[in-house]
């Protein structure tokens, strides 16, 4: 029947878990294209064999199944892309190895190029070193975080001046545009937020 392989693709990436992205189904894509000329020969050929007694509703079918199969491509390739800026902002710009080999080189460059976009727009927010927009993408319940300092890392001069001596296992409260840095270097863990 028409639209069943586009169909199946949909349901496919349907039936995954919205925060991965399943193996691009190139094969499957193929089908629904290949599927998709074969109707629009169908509709060439009637139109070439048949110039007074046109059997329309056989080429408004057709039609429509050639509509459908363009809708349901774009659904789909449209939800691929959604789903990896949605890694963008939850993971970063490097993606997972898992994920990076279920996409097809169109969705890489796609990516790269979103990536590049994103990185240039936050530049030019804020001062000279721009505003990075993928940090806090859910509001903080304060401005200052506990922390748990993983390892004897030395001095820490806060933006008030004052000095801290971060020792292994100790905590301290400090703000959290200087604590996050350190937490994802690994010098931090956070206690509360």
């Amino acid at each position: 029947m028409y639209c069943d392989k586009v169909v199946e693709l949909l349901k496919e990436l349907e039936r995954s878990r919205e925060d991965t992205i399943p193996p691009y189904n190139n094969d499957g894509i193929n089908q629904v294209l290949s599927e998709m000329k074969t109707l629009d020969a169908e509709i060439i050929d009637f139109l070439r064999k048949q110039k007074d007694n046109l059997p329309l509703d056989a080429i408004r079918l057709r039609r429509a199944a050639i509509e459908r199969n363009k809708r349901c491509l774009m659904t789909y390739i449209w939800t691929r892309l959604q789903r990896l800026k949605e890694m963008r902002w939850e993971i970063g710009a490097i993606l997972p190895s898992d994920v990076r080999q279920n996409l097809s080189q169109s969705e890489i460059e796609w990516f790269n190029n979103y990536c590049k976009t994103l990185v240039s727009y936050m530049k030019t927010i804020g001062s000279d070193t721009g505003l990075n927009l993928t940090q806090d993408t859910k509001p903080p319940k304060s401005l200052y975080t506990e922390v748990r300092s993983l390892v004897d890392a030395g001095k820490l001069e806060l933006e008030s001046g004052e000095v801290l001596i971060l020792r292994k296992n100790s905590q301290y409260m400090l703000s959290r545009s200087q604590a996050e840095p350190l937490i994802r270097q690994g010098i931090l863990e956070q206690v509360r937020q």
